[in-house]
């Protein structure tokens, strides 16, 4: 008996009971599955900056400070000038001009020291995310709010920028979705430069998405 040739494998082991031996056959997955390139990479964005989590503009919180002390300010006006009218006309509190700014100024100063807290706690719990396929906000400093905007539901991104937002840097990026009106959401306290990019990003990031479910 001639000695089988040395570049073919043999297999000297015993089969099991009721198994064939035979070659062994590769898997019948679709080869390509995994190389099909994803929303991000279709619209020719970095898939490094898809999935990170991204903070607001530092300033920001002063321009949640700044409001929420003009609204402090007006709150206790109108507070002295109630004041100042019930201790005109009643007995219930001292009459006078004094007590009524003491009353106005204690309110305004507390709403005051509240919206600072406000804007420090509402700026570390805000985030967005850029996902492949939705944009995904967190916020919120009592209730936590989060949300997911699917690109395929995206209208249009406009940015805005108020006069104080002007003068501190800033610009707010605004999605319009379809549906009702609340299902709008914003990105405050972006930097012009990072709110152009990131409408820019995400325009690009709802086209895709679009002609992607339209095949």
């Amino acid at each position: 008996m001639n000695d089988p040739p040395d570049d073919v494998a043999t297999d000297d082991s015993p089969s099991a009971p009721g198994e064939e031996s035979g070659p062994s056959t590769a898997d019948d997955g679709d080869p390509d599955a995994d190389d099909q390139p994803s929303v991000a990479a279709e619209a020719g964005i970095d898939e490094s900056v898809v999935g990170t989590p991204r903070e607001l503009a530092s300033t920001v919180r002063l321009l949640w400070i700044v409001g929420s002390t003009i609204g402090a300010l007006v709150a206790g006006a109108v507070l002295g000038g109630i004041a100042y009218v019930v201790g005109e006309q009643t007995a219930l509190l001292p009459a006078g001009v004094e007590t009524a700014v003491q009353m106005g100024g204690a309110v305004a100063a507390l709403l005051v020291l509240v919206g600072v807290v406000r804007a420090v706690l509402l700026y570390r719990s805000w985030e967005y995310v850029v996902r492949a396929d939705s944009l995904f906000l967190s916020r919120g400093v009592f209730t936590r709010v989060r949300t997911v905007v699917p690109y395929v539901r995206v209208q249009h991104i406009d940015t805005t920028r108020s006069p104080l937002e002007r003068v501190l840097g800033l610009s707010t990026l605004v999605v319009y979705t379809a549906g009702s009106r609340g299902a709008d959401v914003t990105i405050p306290g972006l930097t012009p430069e990072r709110a152009s990019t990131l409408q820019e990003r995400l325009e690009r990031l709802t086209t895709e998405s679009e002609e992607e479910d339209a095949v």
